[in-house]
């Protein structure tokens, strides 16, 4: 008998083994106080020491919705300027502020963190997974920042807004396969921590944030139809449609996009889970 078929017989298990994929969700839910413990303390870690602390959570998306709404305000003409061009830009860099977080922070979960994966035995989903908890709690409060700021600009809630909770939803489901994405080709190659940054300013400026695609290209109609399955332009636009009621989008935006959420979080669910005793080990 050799020693594999020894620890077989007594249920003895490698450490640092992956184990199969529902025991390791089990194994991550169980840990779910560790991950909102690990979320609330980076928060307080990241504005502790500055003088205005929490408030920079609503300042710098506030600040950069202004600084990027007056710059494209005179790059666009008239015609080109979304309608409700002030709510249009809030709810655009608010929102992809959520996902850009959710990527660049992502990235670094598990090479940001490397003395706790390797000194500790715990599923490390618990630590990308920390980041989009963190992400979320910063978007609580951007939330109400943005519902005022809507308000001040005319647009009053309706029942129609409650439809941003499931959108929220469905957003926070795909930027967890995204972070999951990262965290695992960020621990493979390490420079990508550095090429991100400039895929998140490149995504910034493409997906619609800051201009109406369909004024952008309308000599272009094939453009406007391949923006129809951009996944981060459908939850601007969808969000845009409910909270400033305008026809931004059409319904088959929300499957679209339930689609790429429920795809991008399997996918990355199993391409994050598959590498499990690499990390910490590469």
């Amino acid at each position: 008998m050799n020693l594999a078929d020894f620890a077989t017989e007594h249920q003895l298990h490698r450490v640092g083994a992956r184990p199969k994929l529902w025991q390791y969700l089990k194994q991550t839910w169980d840990r779910r106080d560790f991950a909102i413990a690990m979320a609330r303390f980076r928060i307080q870690a990241a504005q502790e020491t500055n003088r205005l602390g929490m408030v920079w959570l609503v300042l710098q998306p506030t600040l950069n919705a202004l600084i990027y709404g007056l710059i494209f305000y005179f790059l666009q003409t008239g015609g080109n300027r979304p309608a409700d061009y002030p709510a249009y830009i809030v709810i655009g860099v608010f929102l992809f502020e959520y996902f850009s977080k959710s990527l660049n922070n992502g990235a670094k979960s598990i090479t940001g963190n490397r003395g706790l994966v390797q000194s500790l035995a715990f599923p490390r989903l618990a630590l990308p997974v920390a980041v989009v908890i963190e992400n979320f709690m910063q978007l609580v409060p951007m939330m109400g920042v943005m519902v005022i700021f809507l308000i001040g600009m005319g647009h009053f809630p309706t029942w129609e807004w409650l439809l941003m909770v499931p959108l929220i939803g469905l957003y926070t489901l795909f930027n967890t396969g995204v972070a999951l994405f990262a965290a695992r080709l960020t621990v493979h190659v390490r420079d990508l921590t550095q090429i991100l940054p400039f895929v998140n300013r490149i995504l910034f400026y493409t997906s619609g944030v800051l201009f109406a695609v369909d004024k952008i290209f309308a000599a272009y109609p094939w453009a406007i139809r391949l923006y129809d399955f951009h996944p981060i332009y459908q939850v601007l636009q969808i969000a845009r449609g409910l909270l400033m009621h305008q026809g931004f989008y059409t319904l088959h935006y929300w499957l679209y996009f339930a689609l790429w959420s429920v795809v991008v979080f399997v996918v990355g669910l199993l391409f994050f889970w598959v590498a499990e005793e690499r990390y910490g080990r590469d």
